[in-house]
């Protein structure tokens, strides 16, 4: 006939075990990002739990071949922390996740600036656009941006 269980029992333990995996997920989401723990390919346009930016450098490997590794910058982002860029904002700003440090040569082409100040960028990724106002501010650049950008 039919086969019957304890239906009060089952939507508690349903629910001790949904609690456990949320618990889990969000002790990871709660983590602290360290530069140095960051994978190389989210590294580029990170930002600690300090506030300071990660960045991408290569150093000398024991075989001697350049390796790559992510550090942990002395430049603090103002307006955020615990950030990890995402790819959306990567391909609309036409930044490289491989980039090598913070320069601001990107700033001398014509094709990056326009992407930097698209739309798509410009009103949607402000961890990008604020870093390189930043350094455009810092080499006398600040030109490139509209007054009405504000840090």
């Amino acid at each position: 006939m039919c086969h019957t269980h304890n239906t009060k029992f089952f939507p508690q333990k349903m629910a001790m075990i949904l609690f456990l995996v949320f618990s889990l997920f969000l002790q990871g989401a709660l983590g602290e990002i360290i530069c140095e723990e960051l994978s190389v390919g989210m590294c580029s346009f990170s930002v600690a739990s300090s506030g300071k930016r990660c960045v991408l450098e290569t150093t000398a490997s024991s075989e001697g071949n350049g390796a790559f590794q992510c550090k942990t910058s002395e430049v603090v982002a103002m307006t955020v922390r615990e950030w990890i860029e995402s790819d959306a904002c990567i391909g609309a700003c036409g930044v490289d996740r491989y980039s090598i440090g913070i320069s601001s040569d990107s700033l001398l082409e014509t094709r990056f600036t326009t992407k930097l100040c698209s739309p798509a960028c410009f009103h949607n990724c402000p961890n990008i656009v604020n870093l390189y106002y930043n350094v455009a501010l810092g080499e006398g650049d600040a030109f490139l941006f509209d007054s009405s950008y504000h840090l």
